[in-house]
């Protein structure tokens, strides 16, 4: 592990930043992907032919406030070396935000939608400000590697916190509860692990960036932003990148957000059935992080980012053509080994493209991108399924698009080139 970490850097530091991402997953796998997702379409929404749509436009809303701040917030953190304020900032309204969707019940749309907004945008700088401490840890020709070690140590916590859910939503029945009713306290069992898992990221991840000058130029957040605007030519091939990621990423945020909804809607589960169907699903997706962290690091990392939108190409026409719950097993499985291996893959290239000195600017960068893709995927699936009244299949097979088109933009993309931008300043 010491000799993929720069000079100064402890391994007990890459434990506290991998941490962060133990103690988020949760979020996304309970709220976002298996548990709350699903609850607010089928009672809070009650079913309403609106409900999807309603569902994902709450989450294009958050992603829309997140490609605002999301540079501003990183520029400023950048200008003030204050990525650790900043992300205990956004960990403590994500946590409070998603405790808050307890009260969330039958008819409670508007309450939902206001702390799904709420927690989701915290989350999501959250997101960028750690992936901004990457680079400050991991040599360049181990990034790959490192953001895997990350990766992977997040589904576990993700596995964790939907482990403890499954089991409160199991035992529902013995409490005089119902499934139903249970789905409250799963949100407050996620906020409790998240805040619990994120303090050892707060404890021993350093900071090492220094302020810039008070009087300086680029002390300015906008002025920071500007500037990389003014330069943005100059980063090609980190520009291609974003493009390659808002496209992939349309299509990851689709699986992620409306995975539950498509396996009940579609292929009949229950709700203890679908969070059996993540809980396995995030052991592949821990299984693609880490062993695609080593690869990519040794074949290439635009290679291994190729390989793995292949595979999401797959996915979508498994997913498509599914009859029986085994083959989508196998659509599910196979998107649990591409999710993880490429939201790794491009996290180290970002890093990889990505001045030290502007890490956080960067990602929030990276940041618009993603969320940008965040709004167009599911949107866009909750469009066709409300448009077709119900067709989950034709939406679920339209996804695939997006991965076919960043297959063409990270053909532009030039590994070789982007790294010495960055090195030869």
């Amino acid at each position: 592990m010491q000799s993929a970490l720069n000079p100064g850097v402890k391994r007990r530091e890459v434990f506290g930043w991998a941490m962060y991402d133990f103690a988020n997953s949760g979020y996304t796998t309970v709220v976002l992907t298996a548990v709350f997702n699903a609850y607010f379409v089928s009672v809070v929404a009650g079913n309403a032919p609106w409900a999807t749509f309603a569902w994902t436009l709450a989450l294009g809303t958050s992603y829309a406030i997140v490609m605002g701040l999301g540079p501003v917030v990183g520029a400023w953190a950048d200008a003030h070396a204050a990525k650790k304020r900043a992300l205990a900032a956004s960990t403590i309204v994500c946590v409070a935000g998603t405790a808050a969707l307890l009260f969330a019940g039958p008819g409670a749309v508007v309450w939902a939608c206001v702390f799904i907004v709420v927690s989701n945008v915290a989350y999501a700088l959250g997101e960028n400000l750690t992936a901004a401490f990457l680079p400050e840890l991991a040599k360049p020709d181990a990034l790959g590697k490192v953001s895997g070690w990350g990766w992977s140590w997040g589904y576990v916590g993700g596995l964790i916190s939907l482990g403890l859910c499954l089991a409160w939503v199991m035992t529902a029945e013995s409490r005089g509860s119902t499934t139903g009713e249970a789905v409250g306290g799963t949100m407050v069992i996620t906020a409790v692990l998240f805040a619990l898992a994120s303090l050892p990221t707060f404890l021993l991840l350093r900071e090492r960036a220094q302020p810039a000058p008070p009087a300086s130029e680029q002390s300015h957040a906008a002025a920071r932003l500007l500037a990389t605007a003014r330069d943005a030519a100059k980063y090609r091939d980190l520009l291609w990148l974003f493009a390659c990621g808002t496209c992939y990423q349309a299509g990851v945020a689709t699986v992620i957000t409306l995975a539950a909804i498509y396996a009940e809607q579609v292929m009949g589960f229950k709700t203890k059935d679908t969070i059996l169907l993540i809980l396995v699903v995030n052991v592949t997706a821990c299984i693609g992080a880490f062993a695609f962290g080593y690869a990519q690091d040794r074949i290439g990392k635009v290679r291994a980012l190729r390989i793995t939108i292949v595979g999401w190409v797959f996915m979508t026409v498994i997913a498509y053509l599914s009859t029986t719950t085994a083959i989508f097993w196998v659509a599910a499985n196979l998107a649990g080994l591409c999710m993880g291996s490429s939201q790794s893959a491009g996290r180290a290239l970002v890093a990889y493209f990505s001045p030290p000195e502007r890490s956080g600017e960067f990602f929030g960068l990276w940041g618009v991108a993603t969320r940008l893709a965040s709004i167009l995927g599911p949107v866009t699936y909750g469009t066709v399924s409300w448009a077709t009244g119900g067709n989950h299949r034709l939406a679920m097979l339209l996804t695939g698009t997006f991965f076919v088109a960043a297959l063409a933009c990270l053909a532009l993309v030039n590994e070789k080139r982007g790294r010495e931008r960055v090195t030869n300043g």
